[in-house]
């Protein structure tokens, strides 16, 4: 069936934050939702105007939406940015009750599970970027390499022990274990950058970025970036890698140009979303891992990058787009099955909060798929709000 725009007519939403203070919780591939769907974790600032500093606090805090979305504060970190926070989530393991996130203890970037009833917390020795499924693996980068050459995505307040490497062979993608803390470095910043090595490589830093497991947790894939210059104007080249989760079958996904965001459909495919050749327009791409082979989707209106993830039954895409020429981000749906589209919410980003410090919506599921929870700043201030779809998810005409 051919492509087709749909916008719904009214779909319900609501803020489940407030001010003064803002409150974000930072990207689209986790979910704020704990298991019971009662409550909502947050982060909440006292600024919103420029990027943290290495001693600027948030607070990490619980959303009681069955109390009138009160905010409970439950602990602070320094380890945060406004694109992600501070990868925090509920923990696989203990849904209901369990969190994960992560902050500076001395000269580190640790990671802590902390109990949202008892405030019981445990530290770990390394941060988390990602966690497998069943909560027991966490996979990590180098936060302090990442701040540095990414800006908006690593921490401030420690230096990267190899800055002056453009690619140590001691550091990249680690996998450690969250009972026992052993650790696996699964792929050096010098041995991916000696896959497939070209020109452009040369005398340049290389840093990683975006690791997500797929859900069986035996493979993860992460983004390769490393900086090139035009001029006086950096930029960089970024690669897709998948890899076991022990580090072994590395697979470099081809025909991929400035690929962005990012999914995991199933175990062996994953969503990509990257630049058509000789266009501006985005696609978002399934790809089957390990092969290479790719399929369209939504090939004549998907075609702008946004944060994209599949709903819980894979069933639809949820995703957004950046401000157009007017500041209005959208938030969409997009139904896999006949490739139609449901424009969801408009909301305008205030032109002073741009770049690093930027409110991207990133819409996130909730567990059950009804609910899609966002940032926003077109209130003025950063806050977080729930859009109820069930009026679309569930309306589904049969086949």
């Amino acid at each position: 069936m051919d492509s087709e725009v749909v916008f719904s007519a009214h779909v319900p939403v609501r803020a489940v934050t407030k001010g003064p203070k803002a409150h974000f919780f930072g990207y689209y591939d986790k979910t704020p939702w704990d298991i019971t769907g009662r409550y909502l974790l947050g982060m909440e600032t006292t600024f919103i105007d420029r990027p943290p500093n290495p001693n600027d606090v948030a607070v990490i805090g619980l959303i009681d939406t069955a109390d009138d979305c009160r905010w409970q504060p439950l602990a602070e970190t320094c380890a945060w940015n406004w694109q992600m926070g501070a990868r925090l989530h509920w923990l696989p393991t203990a849904p209901d009750r369990k969190i994960i996130y992560n902050k500076r203890a001395g000269d580190r970037f640790v990671a802590v599970i902390q109990d949202v009833f008892t405030g019981e917390t445990q530290g770990l020795r390394r941060p988390i970027y990602d966690l497998s499924a069943d909560g027991k693996t966490a996979f990590t980068l180098n936060f302090s390499r990442l701040a540095d050459q990414r800006p908006g995505y690593g921490y401030a307040g420690l230096a990267d022990a190899g800055r002056d490497q453009f690619h140590p062979d001691n550091d990249g993608i680690w996998r450690f274990d969250l009972a026992t803390g052993r650790e696996q470095l699964l792929a050096s910043y010098a041995q991916v950058a000696n896959v497939q090595r070209d020109g452009t490589m040369e005398g340049v830093s290389h840093w990683f970025n975006h690791i997500l497991a797929n859900p069986s947790g035996t493979r993860i894939l992460f983004y390769h970036r490393w900086r090139r210059w035009e001029g006086s104007t950096p930029s960089w080249l970024t690669r897709v890698i998948t890899v076991n989760a022990d580090g072994s079958d590395v697979f470099l996904v081809p025909g991929l140009q400035d690929a962005s965001h990012y999914d995991w459909f199933d175990d062996t495919h994953l969503l990509i979303i990257a630049r058509s050749p000789g266009t501006t327009e985005f696609r978002h791409l399934l790809i089957r891992d390990r092969t290479g082979e790719q399929t369209i989707l939504g090939k004549d209106v998907l075609c702008d990058n946004g944060h994209s993830s599949f709903s819980p039954d894979r069933r639809w895409i949820l995703t957004d787009t950046y401000p157009d020429k007017e500041g209005m981000q959208t938030s969409i749906l997009f139904r896999l099955w006949d490739q139609k589209q449901f424009e969801i919410g408009r909301f305008f980003s205030p032109a002073e909060i741009r770049g690093e410090i930027r409110c991207d919506l990133h819409p996130r599921w909730s567990r059950d798929g009804r609910q899609v929870c966002f940032d926003s700043a077109h209130g003025g201030n950063r806050q977080m709000y729930v859009s109820d779809v069930s009026g679309i998810v569930c309306a589904e005409p049969k086949r």
